[in-house]
């Protein structure tokens, strides 16, 4: 791990990527056209969203928050007509787990183990107060096999980072187009995040704005000094939040964690596209 990177985040680059294969395997997209949810973001919305029951749009517009409300409206309620939530949990374990059993068919058995009972560990030591998403993804049952085991443990983990970046981003002042607007003049192309996220151009267009007038963009729509220091404080506040369930590690365990988990994680890299939207550096670890 890079010495200037902080160790919570250098691991969620690590972890990330295991629960990421969920989003761009094709044996995610077959599990949940099995269920009933055709087209990637029907799964999206119902398999992310169901560990907290047939809730309908605006609970998940605020717990995913950089989703343009518009867009999460298309999807909920309306996936609970065409597959439950017990349907939707069912079928991305199913995906996630097959997708791995392929992707790690020649790493260890017991590398994998290792893996697997370090982060579940670390999921049941988490305080999820006020971390809605991942205490809903920690609630839910043990998965039978590690594959399983291993993807619900990076979910838990990832949710639970993901929780506190939210409550850092509001904690900046930005809303949720506004975040994807500093994160585009930072390192990621416009054309491959505001699609993703369904804002109009006129919604982009406004937030970025909005930023120009609190001073964290120039006119051309590059981040300034200023806004780049805030940012840099809200990533400092989400890592610190995600620090604490690793503080009482010792460095040894957390160096073989890193050792066992570096390979998973660059072959389980392979399957997402070079360009993704779910916030990844270029390179990680």
């Amino acid at each position: 791990m890079a010495d200037l990177v902080h160790p919570a985040r250098a691991l969620w680059w690590l972890f990330e990527p295991v629960h990421a294969v969920t989003y761009f395997s094709p044996e995610g997209r077959a599990a949940y056209e099995a269920a009933g949810l055709r087209g990637s973001w029907r799964g999206y919305f119902a398999g992310r969203a169901a560990p907290l029951g047939a809730v309908d749009a605006p609970p998940v517009t605020a717990a995913f928050f950089s989703f343009a409300p518009s867009m999460v409206e298309r999807a909920l309620p309306d996936v609970w007509s065409r597959a439950t939530p017990e349907a939707a949990l069912a079928a991305r374990t199913t995906g996630a787990a097959a997708a791995l059993e392929r992707l790690l068919e020649h790493v260890k058995p017991e590398q994998i183990e290792r893996v697997t009972d370090r982060l579940e560990r670390a999921a049941a030591e988490l305080d999820c107060a006020g971390r809605v998403l991942a205490a809903a993804n920690a609630a839910l049952p043990r998965p039978e096999g590690v594959l399983g085991r291993l993807w619900q443990a990076t979910t838990v983990m990832r949710e639970h980072r993901g929780d506190g970046h939210v409550a850092a981003l509001v904690g900046a002042g930005l809303d949720g187009c506004e975040a994807l607007v500093v994160r585009c003049s930072l390192d990621v192309r416009r054309d491959s995040m505001q699609p993703y996220r369904g804002w109009t151009d006129e919604e982009w267009d406004a937030a970025t704005e909005r930023l120009v007038e609190r001073g964290w963009l120039t006119g051309r729509g590059t981040i300034t000094e200023c806004g780049r220091i805030r940012h840099q404080s809200l990533e400092a506040a989400t890592d610190l939040a995600a620090a604490r369930v690793w503080e009482g590690c010792r460095r040894a365990e957390l160096d073989r964690l890193v050792e066992d988990l570096r390979p998973i994680s660059a072959i389980c890299r392979t399957a997402l596209p070079p360009i993704n939207p779910i916030g990844l550096p270029a390179m990680a670890g």
